[in-house]
C-alpha cells in the first residue's frame, strides 16, 4: 500500500479543512445586524455554519488519527478486526479506520 500517497491526500484535506474552519470562525465572529429580520436570518445562517464547523472538526480529528496510523505503521488495517481496509474504501474515505464489514456492523 502506498501510504505516502494517502499521507499527501490527508494532509491536503487537512489544510483545506483548516482554511474552511478558520473562515467559518471568522464569519461567526462578525457583529450581528441591528435589524430584527436580518438578525433572525443571521441566526439561522450561524446555526448552519456551526453545524458545518462541527462536521469539519470531526473530520479533522479523523484525519489526524489517520496520519497518526500512518506514522505508527498501522494505516490500512481495520481498527476493529485488523483485516486490511480495501483500496476502494480508502480511495473514497482516506481517513477510514474501519473496513466495510466492521463499518456496517457499527
Amino acid at each position: 500500500m502506498d501510504t505516502q500517497h494517502y499521507q499527501q491526500v490527508l494532509e491536503a484535506r487537512r489544510n483545506e479543512l483548516d482554511r474552511r474552519l478558520h473562515k467559518i470562525e471568522a464569519d461567526l465572529d462578525q457583529p450581528g445586524n441591528p435589524d430584527d429580520d436580518d438578525r433572525a436570518i443571521e441566526r439561522n445562517n450561524d446555526e448552519v455554519l456551526e453545524g458545518l464547523g462541527e462536521a469539519g472538526q470531526k473530520e479533522l480529528a479523523s484525519i489526524e488519527a489517520a496520519l497518526a496510523r500512518i506514522e505508527a505503521g498501522t494505516f490500512g488495517a481495520c481498527a476493529k478486526c485488523g483485516e486490511p481496509i480495501s483500496e476502494a474504501r480508502l480511495a473514497a474515505v482516506p481517513h477510514a479506520a474501519l473496513c466495510c464489514t466492521c463499518m456496517k456492523e457499527q
